[in-house]
């Protein structure tokens, strides 16, 4: 199977998919799209008839596209079920898909460069004060999610087993500290981001690692 990802090296929703597509040894190959270079690439012919929606990831193979990092991420899943990213317990299985949303609705969406600028152009904000926006519901965000681990953490985000949560987490602590959240607040969290720091699927999928980084 040839498996191709068009990606933005900082994008967060990218790299659940990088990191998921590592963990499972899956050949792929990134398509780099930037989203910021020529007015974004994301608005091109290409990527506009890959997604509609004009955002990446886009993971394709022979049977086609498909957009939205859980969208993918489920995919990968059924398509190479071990190592498994959710657990076996039914339950469990639902308290990581509750964390994952927390941040793939609650938060990610509310930092997004195409928003943010949106929010600025109609009400007049400047970048500072959009970025404050932003910084404050990554701030709840992380909160929440904080929380909920708690009930649920071994040495991941839920119990022992690397899980969509992990994958999601991560990238989000990265973010949150380009806003200037102070992530000192979440030891919890810190602790699960070291662990999971030292897995070579979560190393490479970094985004200094990859093909179109800065």
């Amino acid at each position: 199977m040839s498996l191709q990802l068009r990606s933005y090296y900082r994008s967060s929703c990218s790299w659940r998919v990088r990191i998921a597509l590592n963990w499972k040894n899956l050949n792929y190959r990134v398509l780099p799209v930037h989203l910021v270079n020529n007015g974004g690439e994301q608005f091109n012919f290409e990527m506009r008839r890959r997604n509609p929606m004009r955002e990446v990831p886009v993971l394709s193979d022979e049977r086609g596209d498909i957009a939205q990092s859980m969208a993918i991420l489920e995919y990968l899943e059924e398509l190479e079920p071990t190592p498994a990213l959710l657990p076996s317990d039914p339950f469990l299985r639902a308290k990581t898909r509750q964390l994952a949303e927390v941040i793939n609705s609650g938060v990610q969406p509310l930092q997004n460069l195409r928003v943010l600028k949106h929010l600025g152009k109609v009400n007049g904000l400047t970048q500072e004060e959009t970025r404050a926006w932003a910084k404050h519901w990554i701030g709840e965000g992380l909160n929440a999610f904080q929380e909920l681990v708690k009930d649920t953490a071994g040495d991941f985000c839920v119990g022992d087993q690397v899980t969509f949560a992990d994958l999601f987490l991560v990238p989000q602590l990265y973010n949150a500290r380009r806003f200037g959240v102070s992530v000192n607040h979440f030891p919890l969290l810190l602790d699960i981001e070291a662990r999971l720091s030292t897995l070579e699927a979560f190393a490479k999928a970094h985004p200094e690692r990859q093909p179109d980084a800065a």
